[in-house]
């Protein structure tokens, strides 16, 4: 779980942006979009096969560029 610890003189706007960055990192937003919904296992399957697709197709363009 992401944690910022606040001292005496730190400002409340710089502890919300450090927390922020934290949670983005962290994943715990993009789990929770996720999840959100129930998704079917062939649908699952479907939406990963094409996000393969769609990293090798990036992956081999950034290949003929170099």
């Amino acid at each position: 779980m992401p944690e910022v610890t606040i001292g005496e003189g730190d400002r409340l706007e710089w502890a919300l942006k450090a927390f922020k960055r934290k949670v983005m990192r962290s994943g715990i937003l993009k789990d929770l979009r996720k999840k959100r919904f129930y998704v079917k296992p062939s649908t699952a399957k479907r939406l990963k096969a094409a996000a393969a697709r769609r990293r090798l197709r990036t992956d081999l363009r950034r290949q003929k560029r170099k």
